[in-house]
């Protein structure tokens, strides 16, 4: 029988309460016999590349699920947004939360675009409409919002502002497949959106991406564009590159379409199990989801107050990772503070204080099929222990961190 709780800690030399690493986005996999007898009518057929008929049934099938009227599939979502930001012309200065992942920086600094970084609303972590308005300025010429965890920008406000200033507005929806925003599909705002489909989300397609849109012409200007501008087979008629996704991972992505309600369904119950196991925690708040909405649920975000809890949201990382449970602090430390812009824009924190203050609080839990209930309770359980013993753990912490440096 164990008398002190934190003698049940792997970081104070107990056994890791998991034999194998629990991840954040361990990827989900469809029903394999069918992507198998997929994968071998390709071999079948020799058809790998170039538009193929699995390319074709999956653009129509996100097209459909993302009430859009367009879609071009890709390699990956880093380079559809590329060519979107190539095929509107992008310019200058684009206004982009500091709070994402980096591609979507670097997707404009790769053009010899600059990405001014805008801060966020504390409550839904996307752009701070407000914010956006004060950063406008005779060089900026798009904006791009990002739908961070599945919970969509304030499409309006931020519709308003492009608008009234004539400009561009594309959303990086990475996180938003089969998410809805006031009873709208995310995929059928702005002048486009992109998806991503990388394996770590919950829908993949191994590696894979896309983008939505309505605008017809700015559709097969992009589908030129992301097979290097041939318009037949001798006919190049635009400047293009190869962002063309391939038939093995449209068969993964058709897999994962049939499964999607599996897929949510668990994510849906995970999230549950975790928000009522964590409830009461005093420090620890989970995000929540709106019931009206759709949602894919693949995030659980945790905020750690550390003024409540006595203990540091990277401590509690530290402890979970100990555990073999491999949690992560998305999106630290910004995009802001990443080279290449920590460089050219030192002094851009200096408008991003609710960035700053979410970059030290925010915890990704494990999420997704290969997670089980039983794996919840005992995460919950941990970080339950961890919190209400907070003070007594950090400072074992940093005798310990002490002891190592001596």
């Amino acid at each position: 029988m164990v008398n002190d709780p934190l003698e049940s800690l792997a970081i104070f030399g107990a056994t890791p309460a998991f034999n194998e690493q629990l991840h954040v986005g361990r990827p989900n996999i469809g029903d394999r016999a069918k992507l198998l007898a997929r994968i071998n009518k390709i071999l079948d057929d020799r058809w790998l590349t170039n538009n193929g008929p699995f390319v074709q049934e999956l653009e129509r099938r996100i097209a459909e699920t993302a009430g859009a009227r367009h879609c071009i599939a890709m390699c990956n979502a880093t380079v559809a947004l590329e060519i979107v930001i190539r095929a509107l012309e992008l310019s200058g200065e684009v206004i982009v939360p500091s709070f994402t992942f980096v591609a979507t920086a670097h997707a404009l600094q790769w053009l010899e675009i600059t990405p001014v970084f805008c801060d966020i609303d504390p409550k839904t972590h996307n752009l701070d409409p407000a914010r956006v308005e004060q950063l406008v300025t005779p060089r900026t010429s798009g904006i791009i919002g990002v739908h961070l965890w599945g919970r969509a920008c304030d499409v309006a406000a931020v519709t308003e502002i492009a608008t009234s200033h004539e400009l561009k507005l594309i959303f990086d929806a990475a996180h938003a497949f089969g998410c809805s925003h006031r009873g709208t599909m995310v995929g059928s705002f702005g002048d486009a959106e992109v998806f991503s489909f990388h394996a770590t989300k919950f829908f993949n397609s191994f590696e894979g991406g896309a983008v939505v849109t309505n605008k017809d012409e700015l559709a097969k200007k992009i589908r030129l564009m992301k097979n290097f501008g041939f318009a037949g087979y001798d006919d190049v008629v635009y400047v293009g590159t190869n962002g063309k996704m391939t038939e093995v991972s449209a068969a993964m992505g058709l897999a994962g379409l049939e499964a999607l309600d599996e897929f949510i369904a668990i994510n849906r119950r995970n999230y549950e199990q975790y928000r009522q196991a964590l409830a009461g925690v005093a420090g620890v708040s989970l995000l929540t989801y709106d019931e009206r909405e759709k949602c894919n649920y693949q995030y659980i975000v945790l905020e750690i107050d550390e003024t409540v809890t006595g203990i540091s949201r990277d401590q509690v990382m530290e402890i979970l990772w100990a555990e073999n449970a491999l949690v992560r602090r998305y999106f630290y430390p910004g995009c802001h503070r990443m080279e290449p812009y920590r460089s050219l824009f030192p002094d851009a924190g200096l408008l991003l204080p609710e960035t700053n203050r979410l970059t030290a609080r925010v915890l990704v839990m494990p999420n997704g099929s290969a997670v089980s209930p039983e794996d919840i309770a005992t995460l919950c359980g941990i970080i339950r222990t961890v919190v209400e013993n907070g003070a007594l753990v950090s400072g074992r912490l940093k005798q310990s961190a002490a002891s190592r440096s001596a």
